[in-house]
């Protein structure tokens, strides 16, 4: 029997890597008791979000290290992926909402001042380091301004009306009067540019960045108006500069428009970004003699349905064949909206510990212990099914 275990991280709890270790430790501990066996293969994944460095790096990418500006300014240790000429950099991991100070709804939330200048400085790294195709996971931003700090990063000019260097963030967007790209470094216009990305929303208007995402990152409704006019006015000095209007461009929105200042400046393209994570570990080829696939995430239920780690792995699992049963923190999924997204079995952390709190700090327990729990079922399918073949 052969099993792939393929989570994304259990968000607050633990990175894919843990989840990945303790399912397939209880699954190890199961088949053990049962004096059975099996090939166990852990991939860890993510959606281009939180995570997706590690993924790559499980997957047999180099970690690089790389110091850059946070969303509010302040130095931070960050890294990027790298095998041969493919760099995988995640911009959660430099100026996402996990870097404000006090972390994700600190009261030191910056929704007007935030900036993606970060993630363009590991960008800048990895092209300077040789690395000629990129993929940017553009998950989890805590900025709202339109992608003008990583232009800014990569060598581009934001200037106001005086020919001075506006100011960070999405606040600032107002006073924006042209972006000069003159100084843009050379490889950001060469370099092939993918986003990694879940979200197809334009910059603006009321399923834009501001209006949708401006809220999770702490824009009170006054804020939120006033960044999407921002974004607005944003977009047409960017058209102005390139000759082309981005803005409607599904994506555009991802990351506070960090997606459209990539597609419109950088020629960049998006595509699902648990896709992309899956091609990088070769889940392709792990799935071949697979008998079963093990997925999960923290929290099953709408969002999941629209591109998240886990229906993406049983989508591609579901093209060779494999059935997939998910582990998660909790399920708010129907048995019918779980079949329709391939999955056959869901196995809730809830159902072991009803306290959330409690199922949070003993996760790595619960994990194994539900691994334990598959590898019962499993081996109890497979003796009714030779029951009934014999």
């Amino acid at each position: 029997m052969k099993i792939v275990v393929a989570p994304d991280k259990f968000k607050g709890s633990l990175p894919a890597t843990q989840v990945a270790a303790a399912i397939a430790a209880g699954l190890h501990a199961g088949l053990h008791a049962r004096r059975a066996g099996a090939q166990l293969v852990t991939i860890p994944v993510a959606d281009g979000g939180e995570g997706t460095v590690d993924a790559a790096v499980a997957a047999g990418f180099e970690r690089v290290p790389v110091t850059a500006a946070g969303p509010t300014g302040e130095p931070v240790r960050a890294c990027y992926a790298r095998r041969g000429e493919v760099a995988v950099v995640e911009l959660a991991g430099v100026c996402g909402l996990a870097r404000l100070p006090g972390g994700p709804g600190s009261s030191r939330a910056a929704p007007l001042t935030a900036s993606s200048f970060g993630a363009g400085e590991v960008l800048r790294a990895a092209l300077e380091a040789g690395a000629h195709r990129i993929i940017l996971g553009v998950g989890g931003s805590a900025s709202t301004d339109g992608g003008a700090g990583l232009l800014e990063a990569l060598g581009a000019r934001v200037l106001d009306a005086r020919g001075e260097p506006a100011g960070r963030g999405g606040g600032a967007l107002h006073d924006v009067a042209a972006l000069d790209l003159t100084g843009l470094h050379p490889a950001a216009s060469t370099a092939e540019l993918t986003l990694a990305a879940d979200v197809d929303n334009p910059l603006a208007g009321p399923d834009g960045a501001a209006e949708v995402y401006g809220p999770q990152k702490g824009a009170s409704p006054a804020e939120v108006a006033l960044l999407d006019a921002g974004l607005r006015h944003w977009a047409a000095v960017v058209a102005a500069a390139v000759g082309q209007d981005w803005s409607r461009s599904p994506g555009s929105g991802a990351a506070g428009g960090v997606g459209f200042a990539a597609r419109a400046v950088l020629g960049a393209r998006s595509r699902p970004g648990i896709e992309l994570v899956l091609e990088l570990a070769g889940f392709g080829t792990a799935l071949d003699g697979a008998d079963l696939v093990i997925t999960g995430e923290g929290s099953l239920d709408a969002q999941s349905l629209a591109g998240k780690a886990p229906v993406g792995v049983a989508r591609a699992a579901a093209r060779h064949g494999v059935p997939v049963v998910a582990v998660a923190g909790r399920s708010a999924l129907t048995e019918a909206e779980l079949a329709a997204a391939g999955i056959t079995a869901v196995y809730p952390l809830s159902d072991l510990e009803p306290d959330q709190e409690r199922s949070r700090a003993e996760a790595a327990r619960l994990l194994r212990q539900t691994g334990e729990m598959i590898a019962r079922d499993r081996l109890a399918e497979a003796v009714t099914k030779t029951g009934a073949g014999a």
